[in-house]
């Protein structure tokens, strides 16, 4: 009988243990503008928080906020197999905030 509670908790375990590795490892694409004269940009930023859209605007919007940017839209969250896709688009601002 220890044996069949020991696996499902060491499986317990091992998912909680992985969970922080997880969101350390989540990022967005987002669109931003500022005005006067009108700038727009694309952009590629880490996100700290829960690695879902809302969040992510949250995040985004207080992080390029003081460098005069508003945000947009919040493309896409990903992870880090779609970083080398977008950094070319992203350009001066893929990981910049």
């Amino acid at each position: 009988m220890k044996h069949s509670l020991a696996i499902p908790l060491l499986c317990t375990a091992l998912l909680v243990l992985s969970a922080p590795a997880q969101a350390a490892e989540c990022y967005a694409d987002y669109k931003a503008k500022q005005n006067n004269p009108l700038k727009l940009h694309y952009g590629v930023i880490q996100i700290s928080g829960a690695c879902k859209k809302a969040a992510a605007k949250a995040e985004i919007q207080s992080r390029i906020a003081p460098a005069g940017w508003t945000l947009l839209n919040v493309m896409a969250v990903f992870g880090p197999e779609g970083l080398q896709q977008r950094k070319a688009n992203a350009g001066p601002y893929y990981l910049r905030f």
